[in-house]
């Protein structure tokens, strides 16, 4: 009897305890020979992939860091003093793009209210959050906070819109219309399921038409035509047409995708409601619209991430978006040219919150998963 058979009668059936696995086919060593080693064919993919990506990481490294200018007048002193990125522009027209033209005493105010913004989102994006149920009533206040902060009135100095610019302006457009759009998405996706005819062609017309034109000619009727449909003599804010618009273009695809979760639920669960005399508000409240938000956070997420990528167009229309204040900055003699750093600047900005929010989707996901 070998060695192995006669430790393996040390014991009785089913008492055998646990062997760790041969060496090298756990941990690390373990994932790369399995992923990366398998074979003959892996394995020279690997090592041209890893060589590809040196010198594509030593390339970007040196353009983007080692070479880079931080500190310049202009463009022609960065190309002086270096051969890479010329950082410089940036750093120096740093406070546009975050602000736009905001009033430079007043800035501690948009500031004040993005730190609050944050203790406005824990105790609705995680649950575990300390005093929450006491934090949600800030939420609920926070809108009305911030747009006193930003905009000021009752003791603070008045801002006009038109000063906004910048990655504030990006964050009030998204943040509003991703707040915004949820709530009046999902009436919408209530309101044609209704079995009211009337209620029913409002919402299917509103959402098929939204759906069907452009956001840009959206928001051109924000900026032009808006005003038309208003009685005399009133004025009616840019920005708020904006935001009004982006919203209710929002709220249509929401509406969509909510639905698309709402037709995946099982019909007997609404047929053992019934059972149980649940009122339809009741159902939906306890049973339908939970399950199918659960179902729909992809598709919500991927709607939020779009929406906040297209407050851009607002450029098209006047306002001084990061890409606005982009073209602003390179208008000037001094940095034209530089188009490269500046919209590559702008571009990691929106990777950088447009990643953030896909992972919270992934870890909302993971959170509300039961297995089914």
């Amino acid at each position: 009897m070998t060695e192995a058979g006669t430790n393996s009668g040390a014991y009785a059936p089913g008492q055998h305890p646990d062997l760790p696995p041969p060496k090298g086919s756990a941990g690390a060593a373990g994932w790369m020979r399995g992923n990366l080693f398998s074979s003959p064919f892996n394995t020279a993919v690997t090592i041209l992939a890893a060589i590809l990506l040196y010198e594509l990481i030593t390339s970007i490294a040196g353009w983007f860091v080692l070479d880079a200018v931080i500190d310049a007048g202009s463009k022609a002193d960065c190309r002086q003093a270096g051969s890479g990125a010329c950082w410089a522009v940036i750093k120096i027209r740093i406070n546009q793009f975050t602000f736009g033209f905001y009033p430079a005493d007043e800035r501690w105010r948009p500031i004040l209210a993005f730190v609050l913004m944050f203790a406005a989102l824990a105790p609705l994006l995680f649950d575990k959050t300390p005093f929450r149920r006491q934090m949600i009533w800030f939420a609920v206040a926070y809108p009305f906070i911030a747009g006193w902060l930003i905009y000021g009135g009752f003791g603070l100095v008045i801002v006009d819109t038109q000063s906004y610019g910048g990655f504030m302006l990006t964050l009030i457009i998204g943040i509003t219309g991703i707040a915004a759009s949820l709530p009046i998405g999902i009436l919408l996706a209530l309101g044609r399921q209704s079995r009211l005819f009337s209620i029913r062609i409002i919402c299917v017309s509103l959402i098929e038409f939204l759906r069907g034109v452009p956001l840009i000619t959206l928001l051109f009727v924000a900026s032009t035509m808006l005003n038309y449909f208003m009685p005399p003599g009133t004025s009616f804010n840019l920005l708020v047409r904006v935001l009004i618009m982006v919203t209710i273009f929002a709220s249509a695809y929401i509406a969509e995708v909510v639905r698309g979760g709402l037709q995946a639920i099982p019909r007997g669960q609404y047929e053992a409601a019934d059972a149980m005399g649940f009122t339809y508000w009741k159902t939906t409240r306890l049973i339908t619209l939970p399950q199918a938000l659960k179902i729909s956070i992809p598709g919500i997420v991927n709607t939020f991430i779009a929406l906040y990528k297209d407050t851009t167009l607002v450029v098209i229309i006047g306002l001084l978006d990061p890409l606005g204040i982009g073209r602003a900055v390179l208008a000037d003699a001094k940095w034209n040219g530089l188009s490269t750093e500046t919209y590559l600047f702008v571009a990691l900005f929106f990777f950088f919150s447009c990643f953030a929010m896909s992972r919270y989707s992934l870890y909302l996901e993971k959170r509300l998963h039961t297995g089914h």
